[in-house]
């Protein structure tokens, strides 16, 4: 997708999304074989449900129908969340991924997994989890520092309402 083609999209569809209450985080155009597809990824900082992914999509097809945005030819719009290991990159996004598992590649090389505890606008503040019985720590990591940050899934961390019962 050309650049102005993405900026256009984003002119357009923006404040659809933002009325909706939810944040515009990415687009992206492919083509698949005579077809192209048009996905559209939203968030907020208490997630999307189904209903207002629903919404925003009726709204964002009604949109590119009365335009020419997406030119003459087919294509499928889909309309999503960022999902469970999602990449970040925008101060909003760490917020949201506080209290969750993330690992970092850092600026002299080094990667590191450790939970997000507390974001400011210099960096974050995080709990690396200690390794065969050991106790955790604290690192403070800078935002200047962060090469790539990406959220991990977790398969078997206890909710804070099971530790603290």
């Amino acid at each position: 997708m050309s650049t102005t083609q993405s900026e256009r999209l984003r002119e357009l569809l923006e404040p659809l999304v933002s009325s909706q209450g939810l944040d515009l985080e990415e687009i992206e155009v492919d083509s698949v074989g005579r077809k192209r597809v048009l996905r559209v990824v939203v968030d907020s900082d208490t997630g999307a449900d189904l209903d207002q992914i629903a919404d925003v999509s009726r709204a964002l097809s009604a949109k590119l129908d009365e335009t020419d945005a997406m030119g003459e030819g087919e294509y499928t719009l889909e309309v999503g969340t960022p999902g469970a290991e999602r990449l970040l990159s925008e101060h909003r996004h760490y917020v949201r991924a506080t209290d969750r598992l993330v690992k970092f590649q850092l600026a002299e090389g080094d990667e590191l997994v450790a939970r997000i505890l507390k974001v400011d606008d210099e960096g974050v503040d995080t709990e690396v989890p200690g390794v065969k019985g050991r106790k955790a720590t604290a690192r403070r990591i800078a935002f200047d520092d962060v090469v790539r940050a990406r959220v991990q899934v977790e398969f078997s961390r206890k909710d804070k309402k099971e530790e603290e019962a």
